[in-house]
């Protein structure tokens, strides 16, 4: 019997068509993942399944049937009860599903009493039992704490153990580990593969990594452009794909026995770094996030700076880019000492919905650092927007996008304005 079935499904935005009669199905127990690039129209999908759409002005076509609740045709409090109950939801980024001012125990109590009009105190049980077996310890202290105390992947897991608190028959993870270290990203897709072998659930796994969807599941759905590009068992289409975009996309995949050419050995320094060492905290407390790191960068080398979450990645490149200062060591860019911002040094962020302003469009935020340069003069607005339409159009977007808002992209999307910004 199906846990999910999609017949002809199209959601439109506008002018837009994200997603264009799109079927499949879905077994009880078993694991589907749809794959594709940023903006291929998965995660509309993954919202279609519950009924997201309805009230954002999105005009949606096809049928689509969840644990036996027809989704279009359901009033708000079928939809209620499906949403939680029968299918929940894992979510991208973690930290906007969570509300910050509430103890994780707390909000997964209020998803149980609910669904199930439990008490506060089975409700609190439930809590810390499931926070407990999607493997967070000492589940019972934890389960007080706030979502800014947790470390990413034990903000994922948190949100898995919310969605299974109502035991539902289909678990929708979208891009659950896209912004998890690999020793975590691991971590999490073995959890969620003992979570369907214990309990019988039904998974449905956006992603964008063929390597995560060739660990994770039974079936495989790729997508672009909204439309099913192909579709059949994981081992089928991965090691013998019939479509060109699908052997695109398992080209994409990095592989650590590639051979890079590098730079030549004589290139010029472009950025160099010498003992350096961040602190944070004072007197007893003050810990090291960084200590004694160096480090040259030659001109066109790429170098890549590899480590667990926490091992002080992220402190590193604030400090190359001016936005943290050296506790010790220094900074040379071009042979000069470098302090401060450079506009010669830029970063792309690791959460494009955070470093993006949701006011603006992202024309206007990518070219903020082209007049802060002080672009002036007669057509100086025109010279601007070419430049900007140019960084899209080269960060695989379209000019058109311009006078868009970060909300109407996708997660990837977002990443490329990031990138299309720093260049």
């Amino acid at each position: 019997m199906s846990l999910v079935e999609v017949t002809d499904l199209s959601v439109e935005f506008g002018a837009l068509r994200a997603v264009d009669q799109l079927s499949f199905s879905l077994a009880e127990g078993g694991a589907l993942a749809l794959v594709g690039e940023s903006g291929s129209g998965k995660s509309t999908v993954a919202g279609a399944l519950l009924g997201l759409h309805r009230g954002t002005g999105a005009r949606v076509g096809g049928t689509v049937r969840v644990a036996g609740t027809d989704v279009r045709a359901a009033t708000e409090q079928e939809l209620r009860r499906l949403r939680g109950a029968k299918a929940a939801m894992v979510f991208q980024d973690p930290l906007s599903s969570l509300d910050p001012y509430y103890a994780v125990g707390d909000q997964i109590a209020e998803v149980y009493r609910v669904h199930t009009r439990a008490g506060r105190r089975a409700a609190r049980a439930r809590a810390v039992e499931v926070l407990d077996r999607v493997g967070i310890p000492d589940a019972a202290r934890r389960a007080r704490s706030r979502p800014h105390e947790f470390s990413g992947g034990m903000r994922q897991r948190a949100l898995i153990a919310m969605a299974l608190a109502c035991e539902p028959e289909l678990l929708i993870a979208d891009e659950p580990t896209t912004a998890l270290d690999v020793t975590v990203q691991a971590q999490i897709l073995d959890l969620l593969h003992t979570l369907r072998t214990e309990t019988g659930m039904g998974l449905l796994l956006v992603t964008h990594d063929v390597g995560v969807a060739a660990e994770s599941v039974e079936e495989v759905l790729v997508m672009r452009h909204g439309r099913a590009v192909e579709h059949g068992p994981v081992g089928t289409v991965l090691a013998a794909p019939r479509e060109s975009y699908t052997r695109e996309l398992l080209d994409a995949v990095p592989r650590v026995d590639a051979r890079r050419t590098g730079s030549p050995a004589t290139a010029e320094v472009v950025l160099e770094a010498t003992g350096l060492r961040r602190e944070f905290g004072r007197g007893k407390r003050a810990f090291a996030a960084v200590d004694d790191v160096s480090l040259t960068v030659r001109r066109g080398e790429t170098l890549g700076v590899v480590g667990e979450s926490g091992s002080g990645k992220t402190t590193l490149g604030r400090m190359l880019v001016g936005l943290l200062d050296p506790t010790a060591g220094r900074i040379r860019y071009a042979g000069e000492p470098h302090t401060g911002v450079n506009p010669a040094v830029q970063m792309v962020f690791q959460d494009p919905v955070s470093s993006l302003n949701p006011r603006r469009s992202v024309g206007e935020s990518i070219a903020d650092p082209l007049r802060a340069r002080g672009e002036k003069g007669a057509g100086a607005e025109e010279r601007t927007r070419g430049r900007v339409t140019e960084l899209l159009e080269r960060v695989g977007l379209e000019g058109a996008h311009y006078d868009r808002y970060p909300h109407e992209f996708s997660g990837g999307q977002r990443q490329r304005i990031g990138i299309a910004r720093a260049l």
